[in-house]
């Protein structure tokens, strides 16, 4: 297929590139800086500002699907309203260009661990995460309302972690996935498997879902 990646050179989306190439997949990475990423066999640079949609819908024409790892970045002072502006540009471009298929890639912190208990509610939820969970939230609650496209959401594992890619995982869907000791972990190359995999048979069209060891 013919797909388009956002963030491509972040945590995820380097993980989402090297997966999708080694996969045949043809993919246009956007950038504000195109320079920064490095020639391969099968991937094209567009240089566009994802918080600008007309330039996202410029870039992502003639796509299959549009697949977002976008992250303003932890440390980014401004990160929850980036992290925002950013999604629902991708998501305006997305829709401007005339391309049906969105994945977006958010955090575990929506995710229930208990009845009307989600992860990033809870005390030991670690502060210096919490900006970028929150945000991820209400882009999840924000695109539950788009019926256009064919959307999907992904929340990872609690503990994303470099890693061998084993090819396997479990999915789930509102609720954190966790093992038999209670620990929900996953390599973020195996969660570039689960993407790649709802990329190719989708099972979660306007739906949210996760995957966990």
């Amino acid at each position: 297929m013919k797909i388009a990646l956002i963030g491509s050179t972040g945590f995820v989306g380097s993980a989402l590139l090297s997966e999708l190439l080694a996969r045949g997949h043809q993919v246009t990475a956007l950038s504000r800086n195109p320079a920064k990423i490095a020639a391969q066999p099968g991937l094209a640079v567009a240089e566009a500002d994802v918080l600008n949609a007309d330039a996202v819908a410029a870039a992502v024409r003639g796509v299959d699907a549009v697949v977002s790892a976008y992250n303003p970045g932890w440390t980014n002072p401004d990160l929850h309203d980036e992290f925002l502006r950013g999604t629902a540009s991708i998501t305006a471009g997305t829709k401007q260009a005339g391309v049906k298929r969105l994945i977006v890639v958010g955090g575990a912190g929506s995710l229930f661990i208990a009845p009307g208990v989600q992860l990033v509610d809870t005390p030991e939820f670690p502060a210096q995460w919490k900006p970028g969970a929150l945000a991820a939230r209400e882009a999840l609650n924000r695109i539950r309302a788009e019926k256009d496209l064919d959307w999907s959401f992904v929340s990872p594992a609690a503990h994303l972690v470099p890693g061998e890619r084993r090819g396997s995982y479990r999915l789930g869907g509102e609720e954190l996935v966790v093992d038999a000791a209670g620990e929900s972990n996953l390599s973020v190359a195996d969660l570039a498997v689960a993407i790649v995999d709802e990329l190719e048979a989708p099972k979660h069209i306007q739906r949210r879902f996760t995957a966990a060891y």
